[in-house]
């Protein structure tokens, strides 16, 4: 699974973790999973970078990104986590929720802060890959 800030960093060579990013996706060298939300996150962040943003849906196109689509069926879900941790952002509820239907999947994420934090519904952490401090 991915989370924006990877993302972000993979279609934008200035971003800061660019370094991290692109050489840890391409060293898993798997499909890359997230949500509809996590996409919309992603795209307004590159929303000055128009060639990331078709970069982005290319990947979606070639199956190198895949989407998983969280709502209706959870919505409720995500509304329990939302209110639960009150920093939590949409998006991010929807990658702990796919951490639950995938509990095996590991999450590469630049957001240490979050996610060390957010748990499932069974109490365990979502599992992340994350930059080295």
């Amino acid at each position: 699974m991915v989370d924006a800030g990877p993302l972000v960093a993979l279609m934008n060579k200035s971003d800061q973790w660019h370094g991290w990013a692109a050489p840890t996706i391409r060293a898993l060298g798997e499909t890359l999973h997230t949500t509809e939300a996590m996409l919309a996150e992603v795209c307004h962040h590159l929303r000055l970078h128009r060639a990331a943003i078709g970069g982005l849906l290319a990947a979606i196109e070639t199956g190198v990104l895949c989407m998983h689509p969280v709502f209706p069926v959870r919505v409720s879900r995500v509304r329990e986590l939302m209110g639960k941790y009150g920093r939590m952002d949409l998006a991010d509820a929807t990658l702990v929720v796919l951490s639950e239907q995938y509990p095996r999947a590991k999450l590469i994420t630049t957001d240490e802060t979050d996610f060390k934090v957010y748990r499932r519904r069974d109490g365990s952490p979502v599992p992340a890959i994350m930059p080295q401090a």
